[in-house]
């Protein structure tokens, strides 16, 4: 008999060790602009077929024209609804931002000093242009989401004089908007990721130029420049250097895929996106 509940306590051990074992950290979801939550199903399911029992949560908020909103808008609400999944999640999350969602999502790692986010999954960063007139005025930058995020390579001055949210994420000093105390926890908030995954392609089909989904811009000459040479890495305003240094940013290039297809191409999640979640 005691030989039998030993061998029952050990099988219990067992059990809950392999239990533990295959605890994966939650997921967080943001879609991209003009999307719904549900979209992200796909990437949901992969999520779900690779690890399951995995906890993810879409976030429901700003979807269709809903969208168009102002970003600090969006900043504000999503983090109030991220929030308590990152307090139940005692090891930490994983966060997904698409598009327009990704540079989102920064904005909240950056402003949230709260966050446990293990690691931040940039699917795509939103596109640089040469229309500035009318996205760099007061009024568009209170009301539409794409002045939030317009880098115009002929008007830098008016980015930096008007942008209200992309030069303040960014965490230059020559923004109008700039604030030093703010600036420096930006940077420690941002540098509590464990890894930066940015995923992107030649294919996109509208992000412009596409390398701005690894942190590249154009420059005057509408020639690309890489992220080693934006004055955002070279100054590590808010921690991209540090985060490449510490060997934390991985970045993932794909062929023949479209804008609206990362999410559910089987490929950039088994390649990119899977060998990081834990």
């Amino acid at each position: 008999m005691a030989n039998l509940r030993c061998h029952l306590l050990c099988c219990a051990l067992l059990f809950l060790f392999i239990s533990k074992s295959v605890c994966f950290k939650p997921v967080i979801i943001v879609h991209g602009i003009l999307d719904h939550a549900s979209d992200m199903k796909d990437l949901a399911s992969f999520i779900t077929q690779a690890h399951p029992g995995t906890n993810i949560t879409l976030i429901k908020l700003f979807e269709e024209r809903d969208s168009f909103k102002p970003l600090w808008m969006q900043v504000s609400a999503m983090t109030e609804k991220i929030r308590p999944v990152m307090q139940d999640a005692k090891y930490g999350v994983h966060i997904i931002g698409f598009s327009q969602g990704g540079l989102t999502v920064r904005a909240i790692l950056e402003t949230m000093d709260d966050h446990n986010v293990d690691s931040f999954y940039f699917t795509i960063r939103p596109s640089d242009g040469p229309i500035w007139r009318f996205f760099y005025s007061e009024s568009f930058q209170r009301i539409l989401s794409l002045a939030n995020y317009w880098n115009d390579p002929y008007h830098e001055d008016k980015n930096y004089e008007f942008n209200i949210f992309l030069p303040v994420v960014n965490n230059l000093n020559c923004s109008k908007f700039f604030n030093a105390t703010v600036s420096k926890k930006f940077k420690e908030n941002f540098l509590r990721i464990k890894n930066l995954v940015l995923i992107g392609g030649p294919d996109d089909g509208v992000i412009t130029p596409w390398q701005s989904s690894h942190f590249g811009s154009y420059n005057t000459n509408l020639t690309v420049v890489d992220m080693k040479y934006q004055q955002v890495y070279l100054g590590d305003t808010f921690g991209l250097r540090t985060l490449d240094e510490r060997g934390s940013i991985h970045q993932y290039t794909f062929s023949g895929v479209n804008h609206t297809s990362w999410h559910g191409t089987k490929k950039v999640f088994e390649e990119a996106i899977e060998p990081w979640l834990t």
